[in-house]
């Protein structure tokens, strides 16, 4: 998923999507999971050298990926969707003075209760033994990049450092997330539930647990028949409630939640035993998936009003 943050930070990306011929390469590349140049160019009825360009311009703005690979006669250059969603903010940008931003590694979570199948892995290797919950309490925990459980929670300690004598208006949560199935299935919906200091905020349904392409940052050792890439989820706690990609989740905002700069923030992601679709979840770091980060946390502040 893509954050634009303005109309004018998305400039170039309504520009490459302002063409009737670059939105049907869109849908043909969605609609066949990818094709090669010379396929793409004969369904479209255009020469190769013409579809160049147009591939330019959305490879140059992230929307497409081009690979090459070899072929009987020669190379083949393939292209596929690269973006799953695109988010834009029309609301004037925020003042960012007042925001503080960390970040959380996947395996530095505070507690957990979690259940087969599960299991770690940092960037290099297995941690301990897949299934075997113990290996979450393991001190190489904190070296994981991904984790994996089919019903659980995990909860994690947010670093509250904003300045003295503020008060919290808003946070801001990404992560890539996925389901966790035996194997891998991309229709496995999970129900994954969000709380802040045990206060829940809303759920987001997983679709699935895909394994269709290898994730872009997934190490070569991990295995092909296993979870790949998650999607990249945008969690927003507000004045006006909790949003799951711009889409509201729950009533619950952020004055509910009452933080200060002498708050404890606990985050935990959970898929209940109760839960209607109970299809576990995986949690991608910085080295494994589609993208290239960690659970990443923005928080806005502001003065605490004097009485």
């Amino acid at each position: 998923m893509l954050h634009i943050k303005s109309l004018d930070e998305g400039l170039e990306i309504f520009k490459a999507l302002g063409s009737d011929i670059r939105l049907e390469i869109i849908k043909l590349l969605k609609d066949n999971n990818g094709m090669s140049m010379n396929d793409l160019a004969s369904k479209l009825g255009i020469t190769n050298g013409a579809l160049t360009g147009h591939m330019k311009k959305l490879e140059d703005c992230g929307l497409v990926s081009i690979t090459t690979e070899s072929a009987g006669h020669g190379n083949q250059k393939l292209c596929s969707v690269f973006l799953d969603k695109i988010l834009i903010d029309l609301d004037p940008p925020e003042d960012e003075a007042n925001v503080y931003q960390t970040e959380l590694k996947v395996g530095h979570f505070s507690n957990y209760e979690v259940f087969p199948t599960c299991g770690l892995a940092s960037k290099t290797a297995l941690i301990g033994e897949v299934d075997d919950t113990r290996y979450f309490a393991h001190p190489d925990r904190y070296n994981a990049d991904i984790l994996w459980f089919t019903k659980g929670f995990v909860e994690y300690i947010i670093p509250n450092f904003i300045p003295f004598s503020q008060k919290i208006d808003k946070i801001t949560i990404s992560a890539e997330l996925g389901s966790e199935a035996p194997g891998v299935n991309d229709v496995w919906p999970s129900d994954i539930s969000f709380y802040i200091n045990d206060t829940f905020i809303g759920q987001w349904t997983s679709p699935g647990d895909f394994g269709d392409i290898k994730g872009i940052f997934t190490p070569d050792w991990w295995f092909p028949n296993w979870n790949q890439y998650g999607l990249l989820k945008l969690l927003v706690i507000n004045k006006t409630g909790t949003f799951i990609d711009g889409l509201q989740i729950s009533d619950v905002n952020i004055n509910d939640l009452n933080l200060t700069d002498k708050s404890t923030i606990r985050l935990k992601l959970a898929v209940n035993d109760d839960a209607e679709h109970v299809g576990g979840l995986t949690i991608f770091g910085k080295n494994f998936g589609n993208y290239n980060q960690d659970i990443n946390i923005k928080i806005n502040y502001s003065p605490i009003a004097n009485k």
